[in-house]
């Protein structure tokens, strides 16, 4: 089999991979090593992107927003869509926000906890969405829960807020 010409940016086993005759157990265990070593690397970027974005999410949702009627209006308008799918479905929940949990002065232990007053601990749109449900569904017969939905390395993570509207027993 004859080399295939490759970019200098490939590793040097990889590059010797090309011609079979000279690839030695040695090499395929140093080929291996390198790939490890070029995943390791694209994935600590890509963290490095999850975490930067994660960042941004969190400064943006730290900031209230004016809800005017207007605003109000694209809110709830596709809101009733999707509660109106929900129910089609039979179900008797939706969540309708997800948030990580650095939005709650308490890092979400109140609500991992079942504190009552755990929505005294909300900042941000996380407390904008709670006075919303208090001013616009809560007379209508929706309850508002929240809960950790994500747990990462064993700890508290993002809150959902789910709207709920089935049998209150269940």
């Amino acid at each position: 089999m004859e080399a295939q010409k490759t970019g200098a940016a490939e590793p040097k086993a990889w590059q010797e991979l090309g011609d079979e005759t000279f690839m030695s157990a040695a090499d395929l265990r140093r080929y291996m090593g390198e790939m490890l070593i070029a995943k390791a690397s694209q994935s600590m970027e890509s963290m490095d992107r999850a975490e930067k974005a994660r960042q941004e999410l969190v400064k943006q949702l730290a900031e209230r927003i004016d809800l005017t009627p207007e605003r109000l209006k694209q809110i709830l308008q596709p809101l009733r869509s999707k509660l109106r799918a929900a129910a089609e479905r039979g179900d008797t929940e939706l969540l309708v926000m997800r948030f990580p949990n650095t939005l709650c002065s308490d890092k979400g232990r109140a609500i991992n906890n079942s504190d009552p007053s755990w929505p005294d601990t909300l900042t941000g749109r996380p407390r904008q969405a709670y006075e919303l449900w208090q001013s616009h569904l809560k007379d209508g017969g929706f309850r508002l829960t929240a809960m950790i939905i994500e747990w990462p390395g064993g700890l508290p993570g993002d809150v959902g807020f789910f709207l709920k509207w089935g049998d209150s027993k269940l």
